[in-house]
Parts: structure tokens; C-alpha cells; sequence
């Protein structure tokens, strides 16, 4: 019981982390750097905020590498719940990191760029911008399609902790709806992306759920009292 306590607490901080820092990553900083449509102004944005856009690369490396660890630790933690699924649910997950860290490597070319260099001078200004959006475009293109998978690990995940008798039903209950509605912005992005604001606004409610179990998990912990039973079945 000491050892599942000290993984979901461990499990728990990491995830309250990984939860902190995404905001930064995928809403403050492209708010305050890209302008839609126009490609000068997000590069002149960029350049005049160079140190921004780095801080967002180093966190986004941090956050991701965090992440990895908080699967592996929630991956030992319900172990016992159903081992298969425990499996399906890091696979998932695990599928876009390499996804997320070309994504950084992008926004590193990108910063090059914007910089420039002897070899970019065959490229006029606005063929520049124009490059530059283009990699940024990538970029967001592939935030999408890792949405998929951000949602899809959270169904199993859902369901190991409905079963697991030691964490609140509801949270699995709020992990299923956090992840369909990840999958649902994926594929409106990608489909009707002038609706994704709205459809953004409208899954906001569902998408604390892995925020709440962070905070369970370090705050709470599992509890003795469903545990006992479910060990014994």
C-alpha cells in the first residue's frame, strides 16, 4: 500500500506539472506571437520575441519528457487493475512523443529562419515569411493530429480507474469525456477548423479531467478503504 502510495503521489506532481506547463506551450505563447493570415506580422512578433519563443521551445522539451515519465508512473500504478490495458494505454500515448519532439525541432528551424543566415539569402522577405508560416502551419497541423492520441490514451486510462477501486469513479467517468472531446477538437480541426474556437470553448468543462487526477493523486492519494476489497477479488 506504502509503494502504491508513494507512485500515485509521484505520478500525481508530475502530472500537476505536465498540466501547468502545456497552457504556456500551446495557448500563451502563439497567442502573443502568431497573427492568422498574416505571415510579416507573426514573423516581425518572433523576432522581436525571440527569448518568448525559445522559452516555449525549452518547455515544451521539459513538459514532454515529464509526461513520458507520468505514463510510465501511472502505467505501474494501475498494473494490477488490468495489465493489457495498462499496456494499450502507454502505447497510445507513447506513439506521440516522437510526434511532439519533430514538432520542437520544427519550431527550432523555424527560429533559424527568422534569424537568417548567408544561405537564406537566395529567399526575398516576403518568400521568407511565407516559409515561415508554412512551418508553423506544419506545426499546428501536427499539435492536431497528436490530439488524437492525447485523447485516445485517456479511454483506457478512464476505464483502469473505474476499475480500480481505489480512485473515484467519477475521475475515470471525467478521463472518458477528456478524451473524447481531445479526439472531437482533432478531427473539427482538421475538418471545419473555423468552427474549432467554438467547439474549444464548448469541450473546455471535459478537459480538466487529467487535471483533477493529477491533483487527486498528490493531494489524496489512493484510498485504503476500496483498495482492501479489490485486492482481495
Amino acid at each position: 500500500m506504502e509503494s502504491r502510495k508513494r507512485t500515485a503521489r509521484w505520478a500525481g506532481f508530475l502530472y500537476v506539472l505536465v498540466a501547468l506547463t502545456t497552457p504556456f506551450v500551446l495557448l500563451y505563447v502563439p497567442g502573443r506571437l502568431y497573427v492568422p493570415g498574416d505571415a510579416s506580422a507573426t514573423v516581425a512578433n518572433i523576432a522581436a520575441h525571440q527569448g518568448l519563443f525559445v522559452a516555449a521551445i525549452l518547455v515544451g522539451l521539459v513538459s514532454q519528457v515529464l509526461f513520458v515519465l507520468v505514463v510510465l508512473a501511472l502505467c505501474r500504478l494501475l498494473w494490477t487493475v488490468d495489465a493489457r490495458l495498462a499496456v494499450l494505454m502507454a502505447a497510445l500515448i507513447l506513439l506521440q512523443a516522437p510526434l511532439a519532439f519533430l514538432g520542437m525541432s520544427n519550431e527550432v528551424a523555424t527560429l533559424q529562419f527568422i534569424r537568417g543566415g548567408a544561405f537564406l539569402q537566395v529567399f526575398d522577405p516576403p518568400q521568407r515569411d511565407a516559409l515561415v508560416m508554412l512551418m508553423i502551419n506544419l506545426d499546428h497541423q501536427g499539435v492536431l493530429v497528436s490530439q488524437v492520441f492525447w485523447g485516445l490514451w485517456l479511454l483506457p486510462l478512464g476505464v483502469l480507474v473505474i476499475r480500480s477501486g481505489f480512485l473515484p469513479r467519477l475521475l475515470g467517468l471525467w478521463l472518458i469525456l477528456n478524451g473524447l472531446a481531445y479526439v472531437t477538437l482533432s478531427v473539427i480541426g482538421l475538418v471545419t477548423p473555423e468552427h474549432r474556437a467554438l467547439a474549444f470553448n464548448l469541450a473546455t468543462p471535459f478537459m480538466f479531467g487529467e487535471l483533477a487526477l493529477g491533483l487527486w493523486l498528490l493531494f489524496v492519494g489512493p484510498r485504503p478503504s476500496l483498495a482492501r476489497p479489490a485486492a482481495a477479488a
